[in-house]
């Protein structure tokens, strides 16, 4: 039986050959040769790290020994060699091992982007403990969730009063054997509730630990708990295991990244798209990392030109961001031969590409507890990548992706007479599924009921299982996929994923609130979904200014920023599902425009600390002036 590398190596000399015969036979035959080699590039390598237990801390060491002098980091106009970041990771392990954790039992950490952030993360990673990245802008019940769901018993607290500052506003609801470490602050100064981490660090020594501290890591061990929002209602700890932080330390092998380039990162370590997309791949190839603490649109072109960065790790609304700046002559002049990240929309990828002179962008599609990425190398303006007959076979349905019809009324797979899922044909959308491997038995720390919530069973054949990504696709003509919205019970604001079950829940704690339904709308002009909420009031009640101010007061301290409510819409009554589900379909449709919604609306404004009816009249000039 002839082997599908065979026939592929077959195929591709055919096209050397009678390269215009092919192309009337099969018009897109070259972006799927040119996306089967692009994305088969990592495999092999991770393959072979996979099979020689090569972990990611493994990488690291490898290049603080070898090549000690060469820069790891650069924050803050100082550069971090491997050799520096290797020996403050060996003090924080050599902190930590006192504490009597054991391999796979988790630490939080809480800080902003730096490289202690970092060298925190790595000294954990010598002892075979995973990081428990928390997101610094959650605040109360969500916080504190956050704090424990990973069983962590100790975090450490980063550089920042405001961040101490949070943390003791939640203290007391805290484990009474869950400590708290802060860095940065005099050990006089700090409350009793508190320790000094910096006194530790200073009382450690930069010496190696041990490796048969890491001996019992096995591929399955968290790396790293990262969280993300889900229909609980408050964030759920995805884990990256081993196994998984393997293969994402050679992701930009797509883009043949070496030791020699300078990738630059903006967004928060706590996501996946900094910590698992921008770092794991710098490490893999030990290479060098430009961190800043906070994105700035008006300092991004100066720092990657400064730092001659070669690569750009971008989010969508990123981009959207740094075209909102004016131009200026120096706009494309910088080293970046390609752009690697994800939710660049349609709209303004081909303005982002010819102004800053980006010569190849590589759109990848993936999820933080996702089972495989889908990777456009084709420059597709708008692609998530792409799902042809050859790129399915080639694959043999091992370990890609599935595209299904989907019924948004029941929220559920179509199925056939069989009771399997049905393929959607090209010009059709979909939800989109991936294989789940064998080496994943859950996908976050948490109950058996919340992972099988992401599991679709039956796909293929009877019996078999994939992960459900939330996320219905488009699948056009010429086999490319495009993203088209998220379902279920989050949507996606400002780079974050929003929970409506938490913030229906905050803002259900508001007395005159009789019944909350919160979804997300589209913003002409802006990526992802502007939170809405649909409420309806006690009897008894009507909207007034004044409880408008409690709803913003209420909001804006209970809720990240990127969570809270923009408009408001009042309903008399709310229209349900079979199950007593809130239906959202026909609110999404209609959105906050006030020439079809005949109920009234209200949109957020933080200067008068309230929220402000929304009209026909004044519409155009609030969305221009607060979006």
């Amino acid at each position: 039986m002839v082997g599908r590398d065979a026939v592929l190596a077959a195929v591709a000399g055919s096209v050397g050959t009678g390269a215009l015969l092919w192309r009337r036979l099969y018009p897109t035959l070259m972006e799927d040769l040119r996306t089967i080699h692009t994305t088969r590039k990592p495999m092999a390598v991770t393959a072979r790290d996979i099979a020689s237990r090569r972990l990611v801390i493994d990488m690291f060491e490898e290049t603080a020994r070898q090549h000690p002098e060469r820069v790891f980091v650069v924050f803050e106009e100082k550069n971090y060699t491997y050799g520096m970041m290797d020996a403050m990771a060996n003090r924080v392990a050599n902190v930590v091992c006192r504490w009597g954790l054991k391999v796979g039992d988790a630490v939080a950490i809480m800080t902003y982007n730096s490289p202690e952030f970092l060298w925190t993360f790595l000294g954990l990673l010598k002892l075979g403990l995973a990081g428990t990245f928390i997101n610094y802008h959650l605040q109360e019940e969500p916080l504190v969730h956050s704090l424990t769901a990973s069983l962590s018993k100790h975090l450490i607290v980063g550089r920042g009063a405001e961040l101490l500052d949070t943390i003791l506003s939640v203290h007391d609801k805290l484990p009474e054997d869950f400590t708290v470490y802060v860095s940065g602050a005099p050990t006089g100064s700090l409350p009793k509730q508190v320790l000094s981490f910096d006194l530790l660090m200073a009382q450690s020594l930069p010496v190696p630990v041990c490796k048969v501290a890491r001996e019992e890591v096995t591929l399955k061990t968290p790396i790293c708990y990262i969280y993300t929002s889900g229909t609980t209602g408050l964030p759920k700890p995805a884990i990256i295991n081993q196994v998984k932080g393997i293969g994402q330390t050679h992701g930009y092998k797509t883009i043949d990244f070496t030791h020699q380039d300078v990738t630059y990162v903006v967004t928060p370590l706590y996501h996946s798209a900094a910590t698992c997309v921008g770092v794991f791949n710098t490490i893999g190839e030990g290479a060098t990392i430009v961190l800043r603490q906070k994105f700035s649109a008006s300092h991004y072109w100066e720092d990657v030109r400064k730092y001659k960065v070669t690569v750009i790790q971008y989010i969508g609304e990123l981009c959207r961001y740094l075209l909102r700046v004016p131009r200026h002559p120096l706009d494309g002049v910088h080293c970046v031969r390609a752009a690697y990240g994800n939710g660049l929309r349609s709209d303004i990828w081909n303005d982002f590409q010819t102004r800053f002179r980006i010569p190849r962008i590589y759109e990848f599609f993936g999820a933080t507890e996702g089972t495989a990425i889908m990777l456009n190398c084709c420059n597709k303006v708008g692609a998530l990548g792409r799902w042809s007959p050859l790129i399915r076979w080639m694959d043999g349905g091992k370990k890609g992706f599935y595209i299904v019809k989907y019924d948004p009324i029941t929220e559920r797979p179509i199925r056939d007479k069989e009771g399997k899922c049905i393929p959607v044909r090209p010009g059709d959308s979909g939800l989109l599924l991936s294989v789940k491997p064998p080496n994943i038995d859950k996908f976050y720390l948490g109950t058996k009921e919340i992972n099988e919530k992401k599991i679709v069973k039956n796909v293929l054949q009877i019996g078999d299982e994939f992960f459900n990504f939330g996320d219905l696709v488009f699948l056009d003509d010429d086999y490319f996929v495009y993203f088209r919205d998220r379902i279920g019970d989050t949507f996606r604001w400002k780079g974050e994923n929003v929970s409506t079950t938490e913030v229906a829940h905050v803002m259900s704690q508001l007395k005159f609130l009789h019944d909350v339904n919160v979804y997300g709308v589209t913003v002409s002009g802006s990526d992802g979904r502007a939170g809405m909420a649909a409420v309806q009031l006690e009897d008894g009640h009507t909207m007034t200014s004044q409880l408008l101010s409690q709803l913003y007061s209420h909001v804006v301290k209970h809720l990240p920023h990127y969570a809270r409510p923009i408009f408001i819409r009042i309903v008399q009554e709310f229209s349900t599902t079979q199950t007593m589900k809130h239906r959202k379909l026909e609110l999404v449709k209609e959105g906050f425009d006030p020439d079809i919604v005949k109920d009234a609306l209200f949109v957020i404004n933080h200067q008068s600390k309230t929220y402000d009816p929304l009209t026909s009249s004044n519409i155009g000039i609030i969305l221009t002036s607060r979006l």
